[in-house]
């Protein structure tokens, strides 16, 4: 029999959030009574205008794309105050995780992931047989200091994430800016901003391009905007950068749909707001219904929190069976937490009283 690569004998999978349909097959559940609360999707659903460019692009899906994306990419690089030739789309940010790993990773070179990072910047560094430094989080969040501390002459990748995934931890201005400019070099910073539009107080990051031409910026339409399902993010990069990542995309990777709706959603400021306001009221009910349960939780400035219930995987069968899903977090290391997505107010209740059930019986 036909052998694959050996280094895919050792690559992890990452594991996403139960889709509805999935639970509800397997538990003989009516999938209208099940809420998704696992994979940090908008509680809103997408833009109504997002959901209205969706229509009237889809009478032309029997066209290609645009390969070069150029309408969205104009409007990015308006919105960002950047050059049109500094975007680049992605089949949503993860795609731009393999890019970065296409573009600046080979068997022996280094990248520097902290401890609860996102999954995806592991498994992209396995894929492309770089040895991975994982340096030991900090209160759950990144040790900037020892991450510096861990760059050697073979670095080439250091990945942040800021909120980052799952532990919902942020970077002050002050100290992520610091850390940006002080990387040698020879090393690229990713900049994985997928919760961006969270913050109360962010960072202009893509304006540090100019004085760091190594560093991309990644962000998504899958959160605020409540694109998942379409799968379209974009990097910011300095032009040479932007360049090489243009290299090893595939041709008309964006999808048609995929643009239009993204790019009526960034002009939808309006829904925007509202789910960041909705998230936010939510995520402190949320955090101050765990306080109230002494139940230990990691405050979050993401659209989710993490929360630490004894044992994750249980907790998280558990709830299956009640109709509503979450994330175990076994596969962060975390066993004894789960994950929770901040959804409506009716969720959230729903959620507290079914995980006070579970964790009764």
């Amino acid at each position: 029999m036909l052998k694959p690569n050996a280094h895919l004998a050792h690559l992890p999978v990452y594991e996403p959030g139960r889709p509805v349909e999935d639970v509800a097959r397997d538990l003989n559940l009516d999938p209208a009574t099940i809420i998704k609360l696992a994979s940090n999707e908008n509680p809103l659903g997408p833009s109504p205008r997002a959901i209205q460019a969706i229509r009237d692009a889809a009478a032309r899906s029997h066209f290609y794309p645009d390969g070069n994306g150029f309408m969205l990419r104009r409007a990015l690089a308006k919105k960002l105050g950047l050059d049109v030739e500094q975007i680049v789309l992605g089949n949503g940010s993860n795609e731009l995780i393999e890019f970065v790993g296409h573009a600046y990773l080979a068997p022996g070179a280094e990248m520097v992931i902290s401890q609860y990072a996102f999954a995806v910047y592991e498994i992209v560094g396995k894929m492309f047989q770089a040895t991975i430094r994982e340096v030991p989080a900090r209160d759950h969040g990144h040790d900037l200091a020892a991450m510096r501390q861990a760059i050697t002459p073979k670095t080439r990748l250091i990945f942040i994430a800021n909120p980052n995934n799952p532990t919902g931890t942020i970077i002050s201005r002050t100290e992520l800016e610091r850390f940006i400019l002080d990387v040698p070099d020879h090393c690229l910073v990713v900049l994985d901003e997928a919760y961006q539009e969270f913050l109360k107080d962010p960072l202009n990051t893509p304006a540090l391009i100019a004085k760091k031409p190594n560093l991309v910026v990644m962000r998504t339409f899958s959160k605020a905007q409540g694109l998942a399902g379409l799968r379209i993010g974009y990097g910011v990069a300095h032009r040479d950068v932007a360049a090489q990542l243009q290299k090893v995309r595939q041709p008309f990777q964006a999808n048609l749909v995929a643009q239009a709706a993204a790019l009526a959603a960034l002009e939808d400021e309006e829904h925007i707001r509202k789910t960041v306001e909705v998230v936010t009221a939510g995520r402190s009910f949320l955090e101050k219904e765990f306080a109230a349960r002494k139940l230990a939780f990691v405050p979050s400035q993401g659209n989710f929190v993490l929360v630490k219930v004894g044992d994750g995987r249980k907790v998280f069968e558990g709830l299956m069976r009640e109709g509503v899903i979450i994330r175990h977090m076994h596969g962060y290391k975390l066993p004894e937490w789960i994950r929770v997505t901040v959804g409506t107010q009716e969720q959230n209740q729903r959620f507290l009283k079914s995980l006070d059930k579970v964790l009764s019986s």
